[in-house]
Formats: structure tokens, C-alpha cells, sequence
């Protein structure tokens, strides 16, 4: 976690809004700006809104008599139409035959692939008759469901049968991709873990919303959170804290002297990364080092520079004590954790932290100095990239790459990394410049621990400001960067950080709506974005959240610090 912010006291606890929301904007169509006024009473509140939209009158209905017909009958196409069948068949009853063909009969939906549309991008075309869908690959063909998704009644979202329910989408044509490939967000389980069900609901809405990576944050000083066969102990023992902090540390913390943790075993894991798949969600898992490793060490003391002892920690923030950086059996026990991690997520990245690392340790350890002297390193920072670059040359030879916050710049670059800039944009920036992949996610705009309104009446937070408009005003992409620069910004992510969100309603009321916010900033061209409209395509989108049943915040999402002035 990012302990640069300013932190400020909240008031009472509880879950509401700051003030009543002006979500309507300025009475603008619910639909991307460019839509035409022919009278049309069809409502198109998609988010993130697609690049282009033509409204059209009418409406298509889904009756008994509908079909789903696949051009490729594949298991990658039939997520998809399995996707929109469930979506159908919960609250209806009804059971949409999948059948293979390449004609658009009438009352049925047509999947067909055109290798001509973008890897991620979709073709999609509403008739009172029939609805096509085109697109190169099965992701291409699953955000267009989400897509149909969002222009069903909310009612769709029921997992029970409502009586009299009539399924109808409105009639449109819609070009759609999306402005970068990495569309992410990211959840912090080490400081407060959340139960797989919640895990999984989190992936729903990133799907939900056409992102396509989920950022798994699995080990912290505060607990260490994924099963390791090899080493039982980081579970038996890294897993779990005496206590907890209340409220912000402080020079003199109080504690609630309540025991807590919890791990996610290796087939929950399993269970997740292939639910994720199904939606066209890829998990990048995240093992903290050198530094944020106080609960391993805890564990197998022996990794560190000094004896100890250690035990799991019990408040936030920097702690001296990381792995030492000397010893050749901290680089084995590492090689052998990111094997069992390996083996566990298929995605090409594995996310190894590389945050705020102390260097005090370093400074005084005999063995991280001879590796200093017989490395031919100039400093501790040196010390830091050698770290880095060493656990990299590993994935490498296991077919992944890795991705580091933005301190992995210090002391020099792992040759492959894929930087994640969280201190503001200047390290990516940096990164971009030296011809690496960088992920934007600067703490001003994307972190969703921040208190998203004023403080007074919110559940504690961590501190800071960002609203929602604030979110939604980044672009990840800058002036000082080349056109050849620019094709290394991968995209997008937004960080939920859990020190103070301990329960998941907490966390669902800290990232939504300003994930859904984060989802446009990845997907929509930087000229069609409209705050306004976002807001009113929002409001109409709130009612499918309630059905949905996720506990967003409701309160003022505009910038009225600003508007103060």
C-alpha cells in the first residue's frame, strides 16, 4: 500500500451519501453524445459507452421461439452464448436453443466472427426482427452481450423467475472497441481478505463493464493470503494477526485485540482463476518483495537480514524488516513460491510488488553487503534492481513477465519489466521514455480507498479526496511522449486498497461507481468522454445495481471542492 497521502479523520461510521446526487447532468440523452434526436424513446445507457451508436425505433423482443446460432461452435464462442442464455433464461424461464449456423432468422441472435474487426471490438446491430453480432474473437463477442446486457430491463439481472416478464432491447447499431488493451482493477486481500463469493462478484463487475484484468493483491505485511504447498508455515502462521489497529496508527495505536485472518486455499484459487476466465477476466496474482513481507517473515524468519523476532503486523504502514537480499536461500524459497503461483494463474504476468522497500536493513547486513561488493553494485538501490532483475530472469525462463510499481525504476530497470506507475505518472512516463509497458494507476485519480466525498458522516478511510468526476477526468496518456512512447501505455487500473475497508460491503461502497468510471477511462477515445453524460447513463444504470444488489455509494459524485471556489 501508498502511504504518501495526507491523511484526515472521518466522522461517524455508517454507509451513506454526502448529499443528494445530481446525476441527471444537464438533461442530456441518456446515450454517447452523438446519437441523433429522431424522436426515438429507446433508452441506451451503456457503460463505458461504445465508440459509436446509431438509435434506431423499435424494439427486439426474446420469446420462447428465440435462438442463439454460433458461425463457429468453439468453447471460447460459447461463453458468450451461454452468457446471454443465462442471462434469458433466469428471470424468464425461458431456454435459448445454441445452435450452429450463419443465418440471422428472424426472432433469434446470430454470432458470427469477421477477422476484419479489432481483437476486441464488436459489430452489433438490433432489428425489431433479429440481432446480430459480429466480432473477431469470443471476448469480442462477449462484451457485446454485456452490451445487450445493459439495454435489457434491470429485471434481467433477477436469478429468479418475475412474473410477466418481457425481455426487450432496444433497436440500434453499435461499432464498438475498446482505446486500450489493459483495462484493470486491482483488490488488496492482505490487509482485510474478502470471501470467494465476494471475489467473484468484484470479477462480475469487471466484466460487467468490458475490463479485462483483475489485479490480485495476495500478500502484505499484514497477511500473507494464498496457499503454498511447499511452505505450510505461510499460512499456518503468516495468515493470521493477533490484532488489528483501530482507526488510523497514530504515534500511540489502539488495538481491538480480536485475532484475524484467513487464506485462500490453492483450489479456491483454482476455482476463481477459471470463473474469472469465463468472463474474459485475466488475474495477475501479486507476491510482495523485497519489501511488505513482514507476515512471511513471521513465518521462516531465516529470510531475513536479522533474527527476529517477527510476528504478522497488527497496523499500516512501512515496516523496516524485508527479505534479505544476501542470502541465497531467500532467492530459492522465492523461485519455489512463484512455481506453485505459476502453476496456479495462467496469465502471461505475475505481479512481484516492489513498493516501498526499506533499505535500513541492507545498510547494516553483512550479507547484503558482500552481495553489494561482489555484484559490482554502487548502493542499496542497486541492491533493490539486482533483486528485481534476478526474480525477472526466473519468470523469463517460466514463460512470464513481470510487473513491478514503480520503485522497481530505481537502481535500474529489469530488462523486461512492465512498470505500474502509482506515485503520479512520472515513473511511467520514465518507463515509457526507456521503451518499457507501463500500466497507469496514479494514486490521484485511481485510488478508491480515497474518501470519495467530504469525510464528515463516512466510514474511516485512509485519507485523501477523489470523487468521481476526478476519476473520470484522467487520461494515461501525456503530450510528452512520441507516438512510438505512446504504444507502451498498455492502459488502465484502479487500486482498492483494504486497510480500513474491513468488511465487503465497505470495499463495494468505496469502488463503485468509480470503477465503472475507470472502465470508460480505458475504453472510450479521450474526445467522445462526457462527464455529464457518464452521470446520466449512470443514473439509469443504478437501477440495474440495485437489482444486482451491490451496495455502491449514492452520494454527490461531482468535485465540489472545485465548485466551492
Amino acid at each position: 500500500m501508498k502511504y504518501v497521502i495526507l491523511f484526515c479523520m472521518s466522522g461517524a461510521i455508517f454507509l451513506s451519501g454526502c448529499s443528494p446526487s445530481s446525476a441527471s447532468g444537464k438533461n442530456k440523452p441518456f446515450s454517447v453524445k452523438e446519437m441523433s434526436t429522431n424522436g426515438n424513446e429507446n433508452v441506451y445507457a451503456i457503460i463505458p459507452a461504445p465508440v459509436s451508436l446509431r438509435d434506431r425505433p423499435g424494439k427486439f423482443t426474446f420469446t420462447k421461439k428465440s435462438k442463439i446460432i454460433l458461425s463457429e461452435v468453439n468453447p471460447e464462442n460459447k461463453l458468450a452464448a451461454d452468457f446471454l442464455a443465462g442471462l434469458i433464461k433466469n428471470p424468464t424461464g425461458i431456454v435459448l436453443q445454441i445452435v450452429q449456423g450463419n443465418k440471422a432468422e428472424s426472432g433469434s441472435v446470430l454470432m458470427s466472427i469477421d477477422t476484419a474487426i479489432n481483437p476486441e471490438g464488436y459489430i452489433l446491430k438490433v432489428t425489431r426482427r433479429r440481432i446480430e453480432v459480429k466480432a473477431k474473437t469470443a471476448a469480442g463477442l462477449f462484451y457485446a452481450v454485456q452490451t445487450i446486457r445493459q439495454l435489457l430491463p434491470p429485471a434481467v439481472e433477477k436469478d429468479s423467475i418475475v412474473n410477466n416478464l418481457t425481455l426487450k432491447v432496444p433497436c440500434c447499431e453499435i461499432a464498438d472497441e475498446p482505446r486500450f488493451g489493459y483495462r484493470g482493477m486491482h483488490l488488496d486481500v492482505g490487509r482485510h481478505m474478502f470471501p470467494v463469493e465476494y471475489v467473484k462478484r468484484y470479477i462480475d463487475m469487471i466484466a460487467l463493464h468490458k475490463m479485462n484484468t483483475f489485479h490480485w493483491h495476495l500478500t502484505e505485511d499484514q497477511g500473507w493470503r494464498i496457499e503454498i504447498k511447499k511452505y505450510p508455515k505461510l499460512t499456518e502462521i503468516g495468515a493470521f494477526r493477533k490484532e488489528t489497529v483501530v482507526g488510523h496508527p497514530g504515534k500511540n495505536p489502539v488495538y481491538d485485540g480480536k485475532p484475524y485472518g484467513g487464506f485462500y486455499s490453492q483450489d479456491e484459487v483454482r476455482d476463481i482463476v477459471a470463473y474469472a476466465k469465463s468472463k474474459f477476466v485475466t488475474i495477475i496474482p501479486e507476491i510482495e518483495m523485497p519489501g511488505h513481507s513482514l507476515a512471511a517473515l513471521a513465518a521462516y524468519p531465516e529470510l531475513a537480514c536479522t533474527k527476529g523476532p517477527f510476528e504478522v503486523g497488527k497496523k499500516w504502514g512501512v515496516v523496516e524488516d524485508v527479505y534479505c537480499a544476501g542470502k541465497e536461500e531467500t532467492f530459492k524459497y522465492l523461485e519455489d513460491v512463484l512455481t506453485e503461483v505459476i502453476d496456479l494463474f495462467p496469465g502471461q504476468y505475475i505481479h512481484i510488488g516492489g513498493d516501498e522497500c526499506p533499505k535500513t536493513r541492507w545498510e547494516k547486513c553483512p550479507l547484503c553487503q558482500k552481495r553489494i561488493k561482489d555484484e559490482g553494485l554502487k548502493d542499496e538501490k542497486e541492491l533493490q534492481s539486482y533483486f528485481i532483475k534476478r526474480i525477472e530472469k526466473f519468470l523469463v525462463s517460466k514463460g512470464k513477465r513481470l510487473i513491478g510499481w514503480d520503485e522497481i525504476l530505481e537502481g535500474g530497470l529489469a530488462p523486461e519489466a512492465t512498470v505500474m506507475s502509482w506515485r503520479g505518472v512520472a515513473g511511467g512516463i520514465e518507463a515509457a521514455k526507456q521503451g518499457h509497458d507501463v500500466i497507469m494507476s496514479p494514486n490521484k485519480y485511481v485510488y478508491l480507498d480515497y474518501y470519495q466525498c467530504e469525510p464528515e458522516g463516512q466510514p474511516l478511510a485512509i485519507g485523501g479526496y477523489l470523487p468521481l468526476e476526478n476519476v473520470y477526468s484522467f487520461d494515461p496518456q501525456f503530450a510528452e511522449l512520441s507516438t512510438e512512447e505512446q504504444k507502451h501505455i498498455l492502459g488502465v487500473q484502479g487500486n482498492v486498497w483494504s486497510e480500513y475497508l474491513n468488511t465487503p460491503q465497505y470495499m463495494e461502497y468505496m469502488a463503485y461507481p468509480r470503477m465503472f468510471a475507470i472502465s470508460e477511462i480505458g475504453w472510450v477515445p479521450a474526445s467522445k468522454k462526457d462527464f455529464e453524460d457518464f452521470l446520466a447513463r449512470l443514473k439509469v444504470q443504478s437501477l440495474r445495481y440495485d437489482k444486482i444488489g451491490i451496495n455502491y455509494f449514492r452520494g454527490e459524485y461531482r468535485n465540489t471542492r472545485t465548485e466551492r471556489k
